[in-house]
């Protein structure tokens, strides 16, 4: 439940994407939140699926996808956690277990993964909110999002300012990124550190947006159909 208090300066929404959705926790926080909202969530591991189902199978405006976001269609191994929110696409570092005891690689299991526009072929209404929670993926997750970007007014993404999983950007090669494509930061929030130095946190961005804009917008399919063109990437200082 700590990102209710940031769900709810975000405002109105019409669309959460919640990119590790796991078993639900930010799918249920959303949901409070934003009553009306729809949500679409992806996880690609079974076992938190089966959560997912149980805890809002019933609720008629949420949908899960069962797979990973990244920048092309393919099957992948996911390093399993211990602590099963602590799986990555990517092998689970020194750092990760050093720091967080407990969350050790216990097996693989293979996933699907696909760029978002693959994967969900609706229209998502905008203004939307991408959430992203992917233990070390996050840069690969947002270029497979990036169709999706001019109908996100705010992407909130956990990221780390050390190595926890091998060769995992951190935040602020994600920050660049964002920012290049016009996103401003607004916050941090739930940081934890080790030692007095800062070793992860959840990040706000936002986008300029127009007052009272909602409105649905196509994605490009992996066919071509539907298009929509990305907004030219905009260098800030």
């Amino acid at each position: 439940m700590e990102h209710e208090p940031v769900l709810r300066r975000m405002g109105s929404l019409r669309t959460v994407i919640d990119v590790g959705a796991n078993k639900g926790q930010f799918a249920l926080a959303a949901r409070g939140v934003l009553p009306d909202a729809r949500l679409i969530s992806f996880e690609p591991m079974a076992a938190a699926c089966a959560t997912y189902e149980k805890v809002l199978g019933q609720d008629r405006l949420a949908r899960l996808v069962r797979a990973g976001i990244g920048e092309a269609e393919e099957t992948l191994e996911i390093n399993v956690s211990a602590r099963d929110d602590s799986s990555s696409l990517l092998a689970i570092g020194n750092g990760q277990v050093e720091i967080y005891p407990g969350t050790h690689k216990v097996g693989s299991e293979r996933v699907r993964v696909a760029r978002l526009s693959q994967l969900v072929d609706e229209d998502i209404e905008a203004p939307a909110l991408l959430k992203i929670d992917v233990q070390g993926y996050e840069l690969h997750v947002l270029k497979g999002c990036e169709e999706a970007l001019p109908l996100c007014r705010f992407v909130y993404v956990e990221c780390s300012y050390v190595e926890l999983y091998e060769h995992q950007p951190l935040a602020g090669e994600v920050a660049g990124w964002l920012m290049e494509r016009g996103y401003e930061p607004r916050g941090l929030f739930n940081a934890t550190y080790r030692n007095g130095c800062l070793v992860q946190a959840d990040h706000l961005f936002e986008r300029p947006w127009p007052d009272g804009v909602a409105q649905p917008g196509p994605l490009a399919d992996a066919r071509g159909r539907a298009a929509l063109a990305p907004e030219e990437p905009r260098n800030v200082a």
